[in-house]
């Protein structure tokens, strides 16, 4: 990629009250409390959405809804409506510390929901941490962990019977309690910027790690455990997929027909007790669906970053991309929708024009260059060359 296609690298990640620019118009992204919108939350989003949007709804992955299309001037009505559904935090700087994903699982007083909850109030209020924008907290207190392969900086799960602290990128951490848990989250991340994790105010925990190790207390092991999301009935309701993390808002709304909304890191949604949902605009019920292999960023003209348009090649070659492997297509080289590697990549380095990449991220070094989208179309096997 020339120099001159380089992406702009913002950073940090938008909010509601510190909005982002897209070509689309702002994106607002709304932290919901515990990833949890009620009914009349999702309804009163939905419509919002088209009163203020263009009607469109991402789910980002880190399980934050994103209103798109949102016009500036616009942007101040939207906030107080969404501050009177109780989606607001009281500044920029609050909202952009409460970074916390809770397993979307929790049950009420739970450990997860006992410290998510304590957690978010904390970071809300610690008005003298300055963390990067795309600094994260995991809480995955079941006797299972789901999140370990989602990202987030620092993580509190359960390995065995013990509640671990454990900073991302080590393979060990600190033993906590319910009780303890939030004050030690609050010190690691401390310690994080204590040991210069955030010069210029940017970096994650796994680099640091990476250069240092973790702190010495932290040694107690942890399991690793494995967990598909998939569509379907789950204990707690049922799970939604989104195509590419995206929804029409009026299905928002239908949706809320059904219960009470929970959003999750793997761009589904779970319906708090739904035993089934409707086929609905933008909804994935299927778990064979071949749409579950490919991850799509929003592309060219929805994102200013991006160098050709994505989705509409992703649902043409999903149904070609091998069985039990992953194809993410970028719109630029930042790679968005799927920070980490994938066993196959798409990164676009002009209009309608692809490098394939295999076993990488969407800046790493291509296998093949200038590969079009009518060729992909046309030759969908070459998806499966060199491996």
């Amino acid at each position: 990629m020339s120099a001159a296609a380089e992406p702009k690298v913002y950073g940090w990640c938008p909010g509601a009250l510190r909005p982002m620019m897209s070509g689309d118009g702002l994106v607002v992204r709304v932290r919901a409390p515990l990833g949890k919108l009620s009914v009349t939350q999702a309804r009163g989003v939905a419509r919002l959405s088209e009163e203020f949007g263009n009607g469109l709804l991402d789910i980002s992955a880190r399980a934050n809804l994103q209103m798109r299309g949102i016009r500036e001037d616009a942007h101040e009505d939207l906030i107080e409506a969404l501050r009177a559904l109780g989606l607001i935090d009281p500044d920029a700087s609050a909202e952009a510390r409460r970074n916390v994903l809770p397993a979307p699982f929790w049950a009420e007083g739970d450990d997860t929901h006992a410290i998510a909850t304590g957690l978010s109030a904390a970071l809300a209020g610690a008005a003298d941490l300055t963390l990067p924008g795309k600094f994260g907290f995991a809480v995955d207190c079941s006797a299972e962990p789901v999140l370990q392969d989602i990202a987030a900086d620092i993580r509190i799960e359960r390995s065995g019977g013990t509640l671990i602290l454990r900073a991302d990128g080590a393979g060990a951490g600190l033993p906590v309690t319910r009780e303890s848990a939030v004050a030690e989250a609050l010190a690691l991340a401390r310690w994080f910027l204590e040991q210069g994790g955030a010069p210029e105010g940017r970096g994650r925990m796994h680099r640091l790690i990476a250069r240092r190790g973790p702190p010495a207390a932290h040694a107690a092991p942890v399991a690793r455990t494995a967990f598909a999301a998939k569509p379907g009935a789950v204990p707690s309701g049922t799970l939604a997929a989104l195509e590419f993390g995206q929804m029409p808002a009026a299905t928002l709304a239908q949706l809320a027909d059904h219960g009470p909304i929970r959003l999750t890191p793997w761009r589904m949604l779970l319906v708090e007790g739904a035993k089934s949902l409707p086929p609905l605009p933008g909804l994935i019920l299927d778990a064979t669906d071949p749409r579950l292999q490919v991850v799509a960023c929003t592309g060219a003209p929805g994102c200013l970053q991006a160098l050709s348009s994505t989705r509409d090649l992703a649902r043409e070659l999903a149904p070609h991309v091998p069985a039990g492997t992953k194809l993410h297509i970028s719109g630029c080289a930042k790679g968005c929708a799927c920070p980490g590697p994938a066993p196959l990549t798409l990164t676009a380095t002009g209009e309608n024009e692809f490098s394939l990449i295999r076993n990488g991220t969407a800046a790493d070094q291509p296998l093949k260059t200038r590969l079009s989208a009518s060729a992909l179309r046309a030759a969908p096997e070459l998806l499966k060359e060199g491996s």
